[in-house]
């Protein structure tokens, strides 16, 4: 990490006497965002006493919150002993409602999955589905026990705005569509349990989990893309998600491929950036639809149709970064998906190609980087909500509007 990097990322506390809760939080996120410290380095880092930080780790500990480690010997003085966060100092649930499945999280302070459930569906009824999610609650609260769920902090569901939505697309009944239309999915979820409950975009999720456990450590704005069943994003400006009016900033699979000729409306971006575009010309083929959850779908003879669905997808989705870095001025791209890490990388290499027949004279060219979440990145994301609200010295971390 360079020493800008770490300027970033360098949380600053304060001894002013009203600060308790704060500067504990300041200290929590040191240890978050650099790994096991020991005490004299936290102090450095986040500004505070020594002695003031000898304090609050105390009282972290006994919390629960921190651990001490074994001892680290130098080669003068005395040996130092790193502080680490305690993965079972507290816990949360984070919940994605998908197009094409749920899954249920259920994650410890370090952001670790311990627990995992998944349920797979042709489309959400949510006359079944929220029984469902009220077991799942249950089951994961079971698991940890009655000592551990003391320190079960919340719930955070990650779902698309608009889950009824494009259903001629999907192949879904109008009906099935209209179902999800005046359902308050937060307020449903807060029925079923007595947990904090705070809901997000899913898009927006998956970049809040990159944002807190992957490249947003030092990265601080950047398009985030993630291909699902359709493809979406999130936006992060100023290490803040940035969910503008209706929280759906980062939109990218409604933005218009061209103009408006006349002749009708322009196609959007997911029709032919989605993973449900690949499912179907694997389909007409009599090839197996779920191949892009591994590496089936770069072998013979899924091969050739996931190549020219590449080449179909990819310019498209090199307008969306560039129409994106000529309005934000961005330090990168960070693409992301539900499918196996050998598309990822096939589809990073055809959008270069893609990005290369642009101009980018006037603007500057982000950086187009991985993701490192993959599949769980909408649940984890969701998930670390609660445990920021709950520990972050800035709980509005991920839920900032244009100021």
């Amino acid at each position: 990490m360079t020493e800008l990097q770490a300027s970033r990322l360098r949380p600053r506390g304060s001894n002013h006497v009203g600060m308790r809760q704060f500067n504990e939080r300041v200290v929590l996120q040191a240890i978050r965002l650099h790994g096991a410290l020991p005490k004299a380095e936290i102090a450095r880092l986040t500004h505070l006493t020594p002695q003031t930080v000898q304090l609050i780790i105390g009282r972290l500990e006994g919390d629960g919150l921190v651990v001490k480690q074994a001892p680290v010997r130098g080669k003068v003085g005395q040996p130092s002993v790193p502080m680490a966060l305690n993965p079972d100092g507290a816990f949360s649930i984070g919940i994605k409602i998908g197009r094409r499945g749920m899954d249920m999280l259920l994650v410890d302070f370090t952001g670790q999955v311990r627990e995992r459930l998944v349920r797979a569906y042709a489309f959400p009824d949510p006359r079944s589905l929220f029984d469902e999610i009220a077991d799942g609650l249950a089951e994961l609260r079971g698991r940890l026990g009655p000592e551990r769920a003391r320190v079960l902090h919340g719930v955070g569901v990650a779902a698309p705005l608009s889950l009824g939505g494009w259903e001629s697309l999907l192949g879904v009944s109008a009906e099935a569509a209209r179902a999800w239309a005046l359902i308050d999915i937060r307020a449903r979820v807060a029925a079923l349990t007595e947990l904090p409950v705070v809901f997000v975009k899913d898009t927006a999720a998956a970049c809040v989990a990159e944002l807190v456990a992957g490249r947003g450590r030092s990265m601080r704005s950047y398009l985030y893309i993630f291909v699902d069943t359709f493809i979406g994003g999130g936006l992060v400006l100023d290490s803040h998600l940035r969910g503008g009016v209706s929280g759906n900033a980062g939109a990218v699979g409604s933005l218009a491929l061209g103009a408006n000729d006349g002749s009708g409306l322009p196609r959007q971006l997911l029709s032919l950036a989605s993973l449900f575009d690949l499912e179907a010309r694997w389909r007409e083929a009599g090839l197996a639809e779920q191949a892009w959850l591994d590496e089936r779908a770069l072998s013979e003879p899924w091969l050739p149709i996931t190549e020219a669905w590449l080449r179909d997808a990819c310019p498209g989705i090199a307008l969306a970064v560039h129409t994106a870095a000529c309005l934000l001025d961005l330090e990168g791209v960070i693409i992301d998906g539900s499918f196996g890490r050998g598309l990822l990388a096939a589809l990073l290499r055809e959008l270069t190609v893609a990005l290369d027949g642009y101009s980018w004279e006037g603007v500057a060219r982000p950086e187009v980087l991985p993701g490192t979440i993959g599949s769980d990145a909408r649940a984890m994301g969701g998930a670390l909500l609660p445990l920021y609200a709950n520990f972050a010295p800035d709980r509005d971390l991920f839920l900032k509007l244009e100021p």
